[in-house]
C-alpha cells in the first residue's frame, strides 16, 4: 500500500450489525477501504454470531458480547498472518455476522398429490401442507456449503431447496408410517417427529438445524371425501331411524290396548302383517297350479253343482231344535214356520 493510499484509508474502531430486518441469515460488514483498527472492538449481539474469514480461509469465531480484537482474541487469524509478536498496525479481514435466531413460520406444501396405498382404499392420492421453523447451528458450515461469497443471504434464498427436501423426506416418512388415510388426522405429531428425525442429516450439511415442524393438514381427493361423506350421513341416520321405528311402536301401544283384541291382537296383526307376503305367495301358487291343472280353455270351465234344497220335513225339524234350544221365541218361531210352509205350497 502506498503512503497515499495509506492516509486515505478509514479506520473501524468497532465492529457490530444492527439488523433490522426479519429473514437475513448472514450478511457480510462492508470492508472497502476501511481496516480494522489495532485494539477495536467487536460487538456481537444476542442471536448472531461474528466469523473472521482470510483470503477465504476461516478464522476466528466469536459469540455474543463485546471483544478487544487482539492477539489474544484472534489466535487463527494471528497465525495465518504471521502475527508471531503481536500486531500494532490495522488490518483487513472479511467479517460475516450470521443470525441464529428462529425463522418461524415457513411454509411448505405438496404442489402436486402424492401417491400412497391405504388398506381402506387401496391407493390414495393426498395432499399436504404445514410450517417449520429453522436457525443456524453451525456457523462455518453454513458459510461454505450455503452462503459462499454471497454479501447477503436471506431465507428466501434457500426456502424453495428446503421446501423440496423436506417434500421429498415427507413422502418417504408417510411410507414407512403406514398411518391409514382414516387415522392420518390423529397421527401428525408422529408423523412430524418421524420427518424432522429423516431431515436432520441433510439439514446438518448445511449448517442448520430444523428446529420445529408441524403438520396443518392432510387432504384427501374431493371424490373420496364426497365418498367418506356420504358413508358418516348413511351411518348418522341409522340410529335415527331405530329410534323412529321403537317411537312408533310405542304410540301404538296405547290405541292397540284400546282394541277389542288388545295387546295380543296387535302381536297377531304384527305377524300377520309379516306373513302375508309369504301367505299370498303360497295361495297364489296354489291357485296357478290348479289352473294349470284344468282340462277345460280359461273362461269355459262347468261351473259348479248348486247344493241340493232342503225338504219341508228337514226345514221344520231344523227350525223346532231352534226354538226347543231357546235361540228364538215364540213369534220367530211362528213367522219362520208360516214362511217354510208358504215356500213350499202348504200355506
Amino acid at each position: 500500500m502506498g503512503l497515499m493510499d495509506w492516509g486515505k484509508a478509514q479506520f473501524l474502531d468497532i465492529l457490530e450489525w444492527l439488523d433490522d430486518s426479519n429473514d437475513t441469515m448472514a450478511w457480510r460488514f462492508p470492508m472497502r477501504g476501511q481496516e480494522i483498527q489495532t485494539g477495536g472492538k467487536l460487538v456481537v449481539r444476542e442471536s448472531q454470531e461474528a466469523v473472521f474469514v482470510n483470503e477465504g480461509q476461516f478464522a476466528d469465531c466469536f459469540t455474543p458480547g463485546t471483544h478487544n480484537l487482539t492477539t489474544q482474541n484472534l489466535p487463527i487469524l494471528a497465525t495465518l498472518k504471521g502475527w508471531k509478536y503481536g500486531f500494532e498496525s490495522p488490518f483487513k479481514s472479511d467479517v460475516y455476522f450470521l443470525n441464529t435466531k428462529l425463522f418461524n413460520d415457513l411454509g411448505w406444501g405438496t404442489p402436486n398429490p402424492i401417491m400412497m396405498r391405504d388398506a381402506d382404499f387401496c391407493m390414495l392420492r393426498i395432499r399436504a401442507f404445514g410450517i417449520y421453523s429453522i436457525r443456524v447451528k453451525d456457523s462455518k458450515s453454513f458459510l461454505k456449503n450455503v452462503v459462499g461469497t454471497n454479501g447477503l443471504f436471506t431465507v428466501a434464498d434457500i426456502q424453495e431447496q428446503l421446501r423440496k427436501s423436506i417434500i421429498s423426506k415427507f413422502t418417504d416418512a408417510l411410507g414407512e408410517a403406514k398411518v391409514p388415510a382414516l387415522d392420518l388426522a390423529a397421527k401428525y405429531d408422529e408423523i412430524s417427529d418421524l420427518l424432522r428425525q429423516k431431515m436432520d442429516p441433510e439439514f446438518q450439511t448445511m449448517g442448520l438445524e430444523c428446529s420445529k415442524f408441524f403438520i396443518e393438514n392432510i387432504s384427501l381427493p374431493e371424490e373420496v371425501e364426497a365418498m367418506m361423506d356420504k358413508r358418516t350421513s348413511v351411518g348418522m341416520m341409522a340410529p335415527v331411524m331405530g329410534a323412529y321405528t321403537q317411537m312408533q311402536v310405542a304410540d301404538s301401544m296405547p290405541l292397540a290396548a284400546q282394541n277389542p283384541g288388545g295387546m295380543a291382537g296387535m302381536g297377531m296383526g304384527l305377524g300377520m302383517g309379516v306373513g302375508m307376503g309369504n301367505m299370498m305367495g303360497q295361495q297364489m301358487g296354489a291357485g296357478m297350479g290348479q289352473m294349470a291343472q284344468q282340462p277345460y280353455p280359461a273362461g269355459n270351465a262347468p261351473a259348479a253343482p248348486a247344493a241340493s234344497a232342503k225338504s219341508l220335513k228337514e226345514e221344520l225339524t231344523d227350525l223346532k231344535d231352534l226354538f226347543d234350544s231357546q235361540l228364538i221365541t215364540q213369534a220367530e218361531f211362528d213367522t219362520q214356520r208360516g214362511a217354510i210352509m208358504k215356500k213350499h205350497g202348504m200355506a
